[in-house]
């Protein structure tokens, strides 16, 4: 995965002090697809959410990380 796919999902603008964008503000792109393949791990889990946490984590970063190697 390059850098240049875990941008931030919803930057703040720019950084007043250097007058330039921040590339560190706001949450990743990997970040963000990762919590929206998480809930829909868990929404789609028999008794919604009945999965261990740690599982349902490391699949959402996994489908996460696609995502983004998609993207490139």
């Amino acid at each position: 995965m390059n850098n240049l796919n875990n941008e931030p999902a919803f930057p703040c603008g720019q950084d007043v002090t250097l007058n330039q964008y921040a590339p560190s503000s706001g949450m990743t792109l990997r970040d963000y697809f990762a919590a929206k393949a998480m809930a829909a791990l868990i929404s789609s889990a028999p008794n919604h959410g009945d999965i261990p946490h740690r599982n349902a984590a490391v699949d959402a970063y996994r489908y996460a990380d696609e995502m983004l190697n998609i993207r490139t």
